[in-house]
């Protein structure tokens, strides 16, 4: 373990932490439960995940990350240290880590991702863009002189560029999102049924029988919350069509970028993602129907990365072998790192 390389993927939802030779070893909801009278966090990852919601007065649940950058300096540095801990990253020779960040995010917004990791004693940390990152863990070759869309959906934001000779030819953000359509849910169900539910119920809902294109066979799902008139309990069995309908106006939100994306992007770059397709990654990309959809308004073939949810980290990864490069400003050294700090 001595110095080992390390990439984080520090995600809205989860935080992945991949090594070099071993694959992701660590998998964790980016959130803490925070003690409010003293200030002490008394859980992280997986065990605060399952108190939102659920808390007294006296605890907190944060999740640190908002719309893929930190939002709480503080606590996004503790759990960042905690889970390098948790790893059991040895002291003696400090490692050398690759982070994912959003295409679009201000430098403010990246140096606080590099203090809160480089708090945790890493002598050098590179910055890699999220869609650049997906594609090397879908497996594209980037390096080449030819146009690869990437689309990745995370918890947060949608990342999406157009990448050639290792780097981002055109991209754009949106912060439209696996969160995002968690809501739409909670907003959908409080408005057709007054029921009140939690953002674990939203979620649940949303792997059971989430789709945004139709069904050929409909399903259903109980969801259990709170009536907003009488504050009693209450279920409603919802139906997939029903969740179709809370989601497409956040998912045509989706495609109205990627389509504009696709307007302003160089015409020969556009003729090789027409005849490859584009490629879904990210955790929310497993929805029911989002190829099929996106294909059906872009008039191009879409293909879900195998392991959507885990590319990010697992392109991270790939890239560590470029950081001695980053330095290299030779000739014909192309680097999909974007900076180093």
């Amino acid at each position: 373990m001595l110095g080992t390389d390390l990439a984080i993927d520090l995600g809205t939802s989860t935080t992945k932490i991949y090594l070099d030779g071993k694959g992701i070893i660590l998998n964790e909801p980016s959130a803490a439960a925070v003690n409010v009278e003293t200030g002490e966090v008394v859980a992280t990852g997986k065990e605060a995940y399952t108190m939102i919601g659920r808390t007294s007065d006296k605890i907190n649940v944060c999740l640190p990350l908002e719309g893929g950058v930190i939002s709480n300096f503080d606590l996004a540095q503790y759990l960042i240290g905690t889970y390098l801990k948790k790893i059991n990253q040895s002291r003696v020779v400090m490692p050398r880590v690759v982070v994912s960040v959003p295409c679009k995010i201000t430098e403010v917004e990246k140096r606080a991702v590099v203090d809160a990791i480089s708090s945790s004693g890493v002598r050098k940390i590179c910055l890699i863009e999220e869609p650049v990152a997906a594609a090397l863990g879908a497996g594209v070759d980037i390096s080449e002189p030819h146009g690869t869309l990437v689309v990745d959906i995370g918890g947060g934001t949608t990342d999406m560029a157009v990448l050639s000779l290792s780097g981002i030819a055109i991209s754009r953000s949106v912060k439209v999102a696996g969160n995002a359509f968690n809501e739409a849910i909670i907003k959908y169900i409080r408005r057709k049924y007054n029921l009140i539910i939690g953002r674990r119920m939203a979620e649940n809902a949303k792997l059971a029988i989430g789709c945004v294109y139709p069904r050929k066979d409909v399903s259903t799902f109980r969801v259990k919350g709170r009536n907003a008139m009488t504050g009693l309990p209450q279920w409603a069995d919802i139906t997939s069509d029903e969740i179709l309908e809370a989601l497409i106006d956040s998912v045509m939100q989706v495609i109205r970028v990627i389509q504009e994306m696709l307007e302003k992007t160089p015409p020969e770059l556009v003729g090789d993602v027409y005849s490859d397709g584009m490629i879904l990654t990210g955790g929310s990309a497993q929805l029911f129907g989002f190829d099929s959809l996106i294909s059906k308004k872009t008039k191009m073939p879409v293909h879900i990365a195998g392991d959507p949810q885990n590319c990010v980290a697992v392109g991270a990864g790939k890239a560590i072998r470029f950081i001695d490069d980053i330095e290299n400003k030779s000739y014909g050294i192309l680097n999909p790192l974007s900076a180093a700090y």
